[in-house]
C-alpha cells in the first residue's frame, strides 16, 4: 500500500514538474512579427494573394475569370495576365480630394480583362462575357466600402444602370459563380454596409451627387487575408495610419511558427516601396 502511494506522490511531482517545461516549448513555438503596409502596398500584396488562390488557379486552368475595373484590380490585373497597366487605364470611378490633390492620366482605356482557360479574351465583351459564366468561375470586384468585423462590402454604383456590378451580379449569383472581392482596409467604414446602402439608396432629394450602392455577396481579401494566403499566419490589424505617405497605412501583427512568420515578412518585404497608385 506504501508503495502504491507512494508512486502517486512520484507521478504528481512528475507531472508538476514537466508542465512547465511542455507548455513553455510550446510558447515558444510561436513568435510574432509586425508589418507597416501603404495603401498601395496593401494592394499589391492583395494582388500577388489573389493570384495564388486555389478558385483563382481553378479558374484560369479550365474555366473564366473576370477581371472588373478598379485601382486594387489594376494590381491584381498585372499579377494575373503578367503585364504592367498605366495606372488610370483600368478604372471607372475614382475619389480624389475635393480641393487640390493629384490627378490620375487616364491615358488610353483597357477594356477588362476576360480570360479563359488561362487565355486573355480580346474579343469577349463583359456582357457577353457574364452571360458565360458557370460554377466555379471567377469575378474579381473591388469595394468602397468594408465592415470587416461581419466581412460585408460595398460597392458605390453611380451609374443609372447599375454600372459594371449591375451587369455582372445577378449572373454571378444565378450561376453560381465565385465573387472574390479584393479590398484594402483602408476601405474599413464606421458601419455595415448593409445600413449604408439601404440609406444611400433612400428616394430623398441629394444636394449634391450622392451615389448608390450594391452589396457585393462576395469574399472579401484584405491584407490580412493575403498573409494568410501567402503565409498561412495569423494576422491582426492593431493600428492605421501613419504620416509622410503613410497615410491610411495599417500595421499588422503577424503569429505564427518562425517558418512561417518569417516567410510572411518576406512577402510583405518583397512589396515594400510601392509607389503611390497616382504620382
Amino acid at each position: 500500500m506504501k508503495s502504491y502511494w507512494f508512486g502517486i506522490v512520484i507521478f504528481i511531482i512528475a507531472v508538476c514538474l514537466i508542465t512547465p517545461l511542455i507548455v513553455g516549448q510550446q510558447t515558444t513555438k510561436i513568435v510574432q512579427g509586425q508589418a507597416i503596409l501603404t495603401v498601395s502596398e496593401g494592394k499589391r500584396l492583395i494582388a500577388k494573394a489573389i493570384a495564388q488562390m486555389p478558385e483563382v488557379k481553378e479558374a484560369l486552368s479550365g474555366g473564366m475569370v473576370i477581371i472588373a475595373k478598379g485601382t486594387t484590380n489594376t494590381y491584381v490585373a498585372e499579377e494575373i495576365v503578367g503585364r504592367k497597366i498605366e495606372h488610370g487605364a483600368y478604372v471607372y470611378g475614382r475619389t480624389h480630394p475635393q480641393k487640390g490633390g493629384k490627378r490620375l492620366n487616364p491615358g488610353e482605356s483597357i477594356s477588362e480583362f476576360i480570360l479563359v482557360n488561362g487565355k486573355v479574351q480580346k474579343d469577349l465583351s463583359l456582357s457577353d462575357a457574364v452571360k458565360k459564366l458557370k460554377r466555379g468561375d471567377v469575378v474579381l470586384k473591388g469595394a468602397n466600402a468594408l465592415d470587416y468585423q461581419t466581412k460585408n462590402a460595398g460597392v458605390l454604383a453611380g451609374s443609372s444602370t447599375g454600372g459594371t456590378t449591375g451587369t455582372f451580379l445577378p449572373y454571378v449569383v444565378a450561376r453560381k459563380a465565385h465573387l472574390i472581392i479584393p479590398v484594402g482596409l483602408e476601405k474599413q467604414v464606421a458601419g455595415n454596409p448593409v445600413d449604408i446602402a439601404r440609406m444611400m439608396k433612400e428616394p430623398t432629394t441629394p444636394i449634391n451627387g450622392v451615389p448608390s450602392m450594391f452589396l457585393l455577396p462576395g469574399q472579401i481579401v484584405t491584407e490580412i487575408e493575403a498573409l494568410k494566403i501567402l503565409a498561412e499566419v495569423e494576422v491582426y490589424q492593431v493600428a492605421a495610419g501613419g504620416i509622410g505617405g503613410a497615410e491610411g497605412a495599417v500595421r499588422l501583427l503577424i503569429r505564427g511558427s518562425r517558418s512561417d512568420v518569417e516567410k510572411a515578412l518576406q512577402a510583405v518585404e518583397q512589396i515594400q516601396g510601392e509607389p503611390p497608385f497616382a504620382e
